[in-house]
């Protein structure tokens, strides 16, 4: 089921670093709304982190971090998202 207003979070555009969203407990990258995968390749590219976290807010998406990934997987950077205001800190969006 698409998402209203999906295209204003990810880009479409070739670069040297991706912005992904994964699941903590398993390592499955987001693809789509319900769709998840294994292969980074596959997983949908935001245009940036703020996009990428909005994205997760507003699609109640938890238990997730933010990986950037780099062509060399050494230099790939990979950060915890917290979640917002009012909600329990110990929790991850």
């Amino acid at each position: 089921m698409p998402v209203s207003g999906v295209s204003k979070f990810f880009g479409n555009e070739e670069k040297h670093m991706r912005i992904l969203i994964q699941q903590k407990n398993d390592g499955l990258y987001f693809k789509d709304i319900g769709e998840w995968t294994r292969d980074p390749a596959e997983a949908m590219d935001f245009l940036s982190s703020t996009s990428a976290i909005d994205f997760c807010i507003l699609n109640k998406i938890s238990h997730v971090q933010l990986v950037l990934k780099f062509e060399e997987q050494q230099y790939d950077i990979v950060l915890p998202v917290m979640s917002p205001r009012g909600d329990d800190p110990r929790r991850s969006v």
